[in-house]
Formats: C-alpha cells, structure tokens, sequence
C-alpha cells in the first residue's frame, strides 16, 4: 500500500481531524501492534510541529519500554511512577506538562524538550503503555491536543491486535 501523509493546515482540531482520517487510513487492514505505531508516530511526526519527540513505551514486566518513535534517540527503560511518562501510567490518565523544568523527577531524555504531553494506553481495563510526545518549547501542549492525542491513542487501540 501507497501513502502520502499531508501536514494538515487548520486549528488544532481541524489538524487532528485530518490526522485521525489518515490513522484510519494507515490502519486499515492492519492489526499487527508494532506496525500501527510505528505507521501512527511517523503520521504525527510528520502531520505536527512544533514538537521534537513522538513514540510509545510498551508496559513490560512491570516496566515501560521504548517502542517505535520519531526522533532522537530515548531513554529505553521507565520505572512506573518515575517521570511524566511512568506518572501518566501510574495515574492512568493523560498528562500535559507545560514546563518539564517543574515536574518533579523529570526524566530528560532529550535535553531541549521543554513540554510534554503523555496518553496511557488502555485497553479493556489493562494498561498497555504511554503514547508520549515533548516539544521545544514551553506550553505547547493544551486541550485541544489533549482531545487530539487521546482520539489518535483510541484508534490505535482499537485497529491493534492487543491480546
């Protein structure tokens, strides 16, 4: 299969609108885990900016770790609890940072990101993972992307053979 991602132009709606429809796109047909979110991180790398890392750490004994991602290389292994991303999977909700200067025991990976924004991945009551996104500058992340990344997380959970 053939597919020409397009940076979407419009509000932070519109964008993951346009986002969405290419997700659906991109996963149709497909099950495989590793596959759809390598194709979802690409889609965001590309269909974003201002952000400087995307990807997904997978839950695995008891731990997250790094899965497919767009950007520097990252930390492989997060304690839960520790850092936005073990945090989020610990809470089991969504966390946007605004400054990661001020969020206590930030782990950082990538010494430009300034904010980010974390979905814990979780699937018929099960945690799965994060899908975790930093960016470069202070407060990029609002309700909108919150409402964005958590519509993008539910269709990959949702086209993805999890069991």
């Amino acid at each position: 299969m053939t597919f020409a991602a397009t940076r979407p132009a419009g509000t932070k709606p519109e964008i993951y609108a346009e986002l969405a429809r290419q997700a659906r796109g991109l996963f149709e047909g497909e099950r495989d885990v590793i596959a759809n979110a390598a194709n979802l991180a690409a889609l965001i790398w590309l269909g974003l900016t201002g952000i400087n890392w995307i990807g997904f750490y997978f839950l695995k004994d008891g731990e997250l770790v790094l899965g497919p991602f767009q950007g520097k290389p990252a930390c492989v292994r997060i304690a839960m609890g520790e850092g936005v991303c073990g945090t989020a999977a610990e809470r089991r909700k969504t966390l946007i940072v605004p400054d990661v200067a001020e969020f206590p025991g930030h782990i950082a990976c990538d010494a430009d990101s300034r904010s980010e924004i974390v979905v814990p991945l979780i699937h018929e009551g099960r945690l799965i993972g994060v899908l975790d996104c930093d960016a470069p500058v202070r407060g990029r992340f609002d309700e909108a992307d919150r409402a964005g990344f958590e519509n993008l997380a539910e269709l990959w959970l949702k086209a993805s053979r999890l069991v």
